[in-house]
């Protein structure tokens, strides 16, 4: 893998070209040809960042700022999983920002609820392949991983402050659902790494996660044991997979076996959508997206599988996908036309299953950011992808180097494919003390999820929520977000 560059020779006033920055955005400010876009009250970039010179890997970027108050919110940066689905196709406009893509495809809504009304908001598609990311170099490909992907994004948020050098000096949190749990802690922990040197330093405050990958030993169990507690598979099949696949070997998938057991779970699997149990499936142009599920499914050999046919409407990627290749569209988000993607996917299978290397379990990290003084909030909406590290509530003096104070799991009770249950186990192995027993937290004088605090960290859920919560909960998402950047307990969300 590349190492991450050094950033040293880097004049913040300045940009790789040596002229004066005189405004933000260095023209990526989008000034109109989206159809749909209604007017707003606030500025809004999209554009590419080239974190390669050399070998001209470009990461895409779409920029939210908050509605008021701009310069005084953090920032926000939102990452998807996968590995290979795409952050503006699903974060930006089918979850959390202010436009969200409407049921034909062909223009956007307003979003009454996106995050942009609490932080400035920065949407990123990553790695190079993804979305509307590239590389010049076709060998990249074979090396993509998540030590790659978080040099890259680490080199992104360096040269994207150039653009945007207000924000230079902001306090950041980290956000995603889904595979960014592996991206999100590998991020954090090289951000911390480098905040050793003071030219480098980074004011991160925390990360959220939804629903993420942690660990795939305790993933799979939690897999097999939800499907098995919520009538998906048989007493039959359960009994074979617990009794003859050990997913802490390195050779789990030799023993056919287990192989058997778990190709008849997703067989099962297929029957509804394994990201949302008890919501409709997609019957209306659905094919190719039925068929790129399956070949998500059954690699067993891999830690995560891309959300294709969640959410609420479960044909959101059908109309994302006619959205973002309209050329009109392309050409309001400055996608270059030399790169103009004329067959644009929300997740890049081949990324996906070319993917080289992941860290099986991210645990250490947290024990690590837990042992330097972090304070971890750990929620988990009742849909399984987030995951979370705020502050705001801690001595700023114990994070001197740090400045990351709280992490969040988020984790929707209705997603089979990360559920509630695997985010229990890595739990369990933290062997975390509890300060504030279980108990529930409301939204609008009802119970929208529990949680429970532990010595470090916050655990919390979303009640009858899928893999992408703010797709499910969208009010209740966003008044726990707010409750987490201003420090409070879940308890103060009403």
């Amino acid at each position: 893998m590349e190492p991450v560059v050094c950033f040293r020779q880097w004049k913040w006033s300045s940009g790789t070209s040596g002229k004066k920055i005189t405004s933000e955005g260095n023209g990526d400010l989008v000034t109109g040809g989206l159809p749909g876009q209604t007017d707003v009250n606030f500025k809004h970039y999209a554009g590419y960042v080239t974190v390669n010179e050399t070998k001209g890997r470009a990461l895409f970027y779409w920029f939210y700022e908050a509605t008021t108050r701009a310069d005084e919110k953090p920032l926000v940066l939102w990452l998807n999983g996968g590995p290979g689905c795409s952050s503006v196709g699903y974060g930006a406009t089918q979850e959390i920002g202010p436009f969200l893509v409407d049921k034909d495809g062909n223009s956007l809504k307003s979003n009454p609820y996106s995050w942009n009304r609490e932080a400035n908001i920065l949407f990123l598609d990553s790695p190079i392949g993804v979305g509307f990311s590239y590389t010049n170099t076709t060998s990249d490909y074979i090396g993509l991983g998540d030590v790659l992907t978080a040099s890259d994004t680490y080199i992104f948020l360096h040269k994207w402050f150039l653009k945007f050098p207000s924000y230079r000096t902001r306090t950041i949190y980290i956000a995603g659902e889904s595979y960014a749990g592996k991206y999100i802690p590998e991020l954090a922990d090289l951000i911390l790494d480098k905040n050793k040197d003071p030219s480098l330093y980074i004011d991160l405050k925390g990360i959220l996660l939804g629903n993420p990958e942690t660990s795939d030993a305790d993933d799979w169990r939690g897999l097999v044991d939800y499907a098995w507690s919520h009538a998906v598979i048989s007493d039959e099949t359960h009994n074979i997979i617990k009794s003859t696949c050990d997913f802490d070997a390195n050779d789990t998938w030799s023993n056919k076996d287990c192989t058997d057991g778990v190709d008849e779970l997703f067989r099962q699997y297929k029957e509804i959508d394994i990201y949302s149990l008890y919501t409709s499936t997609c019957t209306v142009n659905s094919t190719d997206a039925d068929n790129n599920s399956m070949q998500f499914m059954m690699k067993r050999t891999t830690n995560m599988m891309p959300r294709i046919l969640g959410g609420f409407d479960p044909c959101l990627d059908n109309y994302a996908k006619t959205f973002y290749n309209r050329p009109d569209v392309q050409k309001a988000l400055h996608v270059s036309d030399g790169h103009q993607l004329k067959n644009w996917s929300i997740c890049n299978t081949t990324i996906y299953n070319n993917w080289t290397y992941t860290n099986p379990s991210v645990l250490p990290i947290y024990k690590k950011l837990i042992t330097a003084g972090v304070r971890i909030w750990v929620y988990r909406y009742k849909f399984p992808n987030y995951r979370i590290l705020f502050s705001r509530d801690c001595d700023d003096n114990i994070f001197i180097n740090l400045m990351v104070s709280l992490c969040g799991w988020l984790s929707g009770d209705t997603d089979g494919r990360v559920p509630v249950l695997s985010t229990r186990y890595s739990l369990n192995v933290l062997r975390l003390p509890i300060t504030n027993a279980w108990r529930p937290w409301y939204h609008k004088k009802q119970v929208s999820g529990w949680f429970q605090q532990y010595k470090g960290l916050t655990f919390a859920t979303f009640r009858g929520a899928g893999h992408a919560v703010p797709s499910f909960k969208p009010s209740e998402s966003l008044a726990f977000f707010s409750a987490f950047l201003l420090g409070e307990s879940p308890q103060a969300v009403r």
